[in-house]
């Protein structure tokens, strides 16, 4: 077993769990609800450089988190490294535990910019960014890659040498290049081999759908965390049933209760619904008759029956806990 993640050991002890940044997802009202259900650490979905730096507001709202989801990441993109560099200083500003560069979106709109990805095609430019957001923060500087451009070009090893020697507290790594996108399976073999030689901590990414999974992967010293997406949307307890909390309650009238409350707290109520209407859809995933219930909600145009459909479904389910069916599940989003 490989040590654990010490950067927040004083205010918040060691970690090894994290929720993963996911675009359109972990926002400010499902970051806190993962970290109050167990997360160690959670990051804001992608914000983009150039739209902080020039003060767009939707951005900007993106930027915003609870001092409750503490210690808290936001993840920034960008191809430019004087823009990277201005942004990262407003997320300081900000007062976020961390900034995180996104070097793994293979989306074509980020990586046609130069941005995501695209970095891993030039490991000595990466470096120079890097030595420049390092000499201008105060804060952690954290990074998300994946294994490589492609098959022919897997070059995470070098990226994460040239990471550590810029001073980054740790690298996040998706298994899988940006020519696979989010096909075919993550190669954790790979991530074992870079964490095993790597000076600084690696958190393995790709493919945790289940808590047994993810505690695995750290039984077998694969890496010294791991990053968990999408099976905290299949699963909103699978933190609490990794760290072995002894009182579970699959109780999806509870969670669906204080979701609503958070996003109608955090957002009004018309953005709220929208984006309660996905998550509602999401924690389905699994379940007998899921499909019939996503069409209802997403007839529904009201966030109090919305509500009351969910509950209804919810309770339908006894609380029992969310399968994993073996399907695949919100395939793509994130690094």
């Amino acid at each position: 077993m490989l040590p654990p993640i010490e950067l927040f050991k004083e205010r918040f002890g060691n970690a090894r769990f994290v929720l993963a940044p996911m675009a359109g997802i972990t926002d400010t009202v499902f970051r806190l609800l993962m970290r109050k259900m167990g997360s160690q650490i959670v990051i804001s979905e992608l914000l983009s450089a150039e739209g902080l730096v020039r003060g767009g507001e939707r951005t900007r709202q993106m930027l915003r988190f609870d001092e409750r989801e503490r210690p808290v990441g936001i993840q920034i993109f960008g191809s430019s490294i004087e823009t990277m560099n201005q942004a990262a200083k407003i997320v300081q500003e900000e007062g976020a535990d961390f900034v995180d560069i996104n070097f793994g979106c293979p989306v074509k709109k980020v990586v046609c910019d130069g941005s995501g990805s695209a970095w891993l095609k030039n490991p000595n430019k990466m470096g120079e960014l890097l030595t420049t957001l390092k000499s201008n923060l105060r804060i952690p500087l954290t990074i998300k890659v994946r294994t490589g451009w492609d098959e022919t070009s897997r070059n995470v090893k070098e990226v994460v040498k040239v990471a550590a020697d810029c001073g980054v507290s740790w690298v996040a790594i998706h298994g899988r290049t940006r020519a696979q996108g989010y096909s075919g399976l993550a190669d954790w073999e790979l991530i074992r081999e870079v964490a095993i030689s790597s000076s600084i901590p690696i958190i393995g990414n790709g493919d945790i759908i289940t808590s047994t999974q993810a505690k695995k992967r750290i039984d077998d010293g694969y890496s010294h965390g791991v990053m968990i997406g999408r099976g905290a949307l299949k699963n909103p307890w699978i933190f609490q049933e990794i760290l072995g909390s002894s009182s579970v309650d699959y109780n999806f009238t509870d969670l669906i209760s204080e979701h609503f409350d958070l996003a109608i707290e955090k957002k009004d109520r018309d953005r709220a619904f929208l984006s309660l209407k996905k998550f509602m859809g999401w924690y389905a995933s699994g379940f007998p008759y899921s499909s019939a219930f996503r069409g209802k909600i997403f007839q529904t145009h009201d966030v109090d029956e919305l509500k009351k459909l969910a509950i209804e479904f919810f309770s339908s389910c006894n609380f029992q806990k969310p399968v994993d069916d073996g399907q695949p599940f919100l395939m793509g989003g994130h690094g």
